[in-house]
């Protein structure tokens, strides 16, 4: 079953099975770091469980271990039944089909199709809702009044917002969002199909949280897991 891990048992879990596998092997940190291309205290500061986890960096180190990166959250999610006392997997919400789930609204039949392999590729099981204007996505993050006053358990953890949209282009999709008290604080990353787009800016000032060129792939996606922190991630 996908588990949603919270912040800190991740880097705890994560950080003792890297330590496992890395003596496992037989190989010291610094030659872990040098696998990784990564710095030996970042290494030590992993195994302690006191550094934050990017994408990027988790499947930098399982691939200088010759593991996945779903391999390693198995091992996680086996230990956290084995040992609740060390750390834990915290269940998502079980009453919200939109629990860890990811918006991805966009148009471009084929650039949604790229956004979902490079998911796959990433080892993520969020669930994924597809919609294809901007009117459609304000419509489905909308509460009805009845539940206004509830726990906000029905939206999506991430939004991923192409910015050139029918029916309502991406940048007012942003605004409203960042202008309704309820959304203000959803994480949405603008997906643009280049880097110099002069939307990108007013994008940012509105309050996106990151920017992804299209298409998406599992590079570019893990580059802006840092802005984002792995709260809504499912393994």
């Amino acid at each position: 079953m996908s588990r949603l891990i919270a912040p800190s048992d991740l880097k705890k879990g994560f950080g003792a099975e890297l330590k496992r596998r890395r003596m496992q092997n037989g190989i010291s940190q610094e030659r872990l770091a040098e696998l990784a291309d990564l710095h030996r205290t970042y290494i030590s500061a992993v195994e302690s469980g006191k550094r934050n986890l990017t994408l990027e960096s988790i499947h930098r180190l399982a691939q200088a271990l010759g593991a996945s990166v779903g391999s390693f959250f198995a091992s996680l999610e086996a230990t956290s039944t084995a040992d609740t006392r060390t750390w834990e997997l915290r269940p998502a919400n079980s009453s919200s089909q939109q629990g860890g789930a990811i918006l991805l609204v966009e148009d471009d039949p084929r650039d949604v199709e790229f956004t979902l392999t490079a998911f796959k590729a990433a080892k993520l099981a969020n669930p994924v809702q597809v919609v294809s204007d901007g009117v459609a996505a304000l419509s489905l993050l909308a509460a009805p009044d009845r539940e206004a006053k509830s726990k906000d358990h029905s939206l999506p953890q991430l939004v991923l917002l192409d910015l050139h949209l029918p029916k309502l282009h991406g940048l007012e999709v942003l605004r409203r969002i960042r202008a309704d008290r309820r959304l203000k604080h959803l994480p949405v990353v603008v997906l643009t199909a280049s880097r110099s787009d002069r939307d990108i800016q007013e994008a940012v000032r509105l309050g996106a949280n990151a920017y992804l060129i299209k298409p998406v792939d599992f590079h570019r996606f893990a580059e802006v897991t840092p802005k984002l922190s792995l709260r809504w991630a499912l393994f």
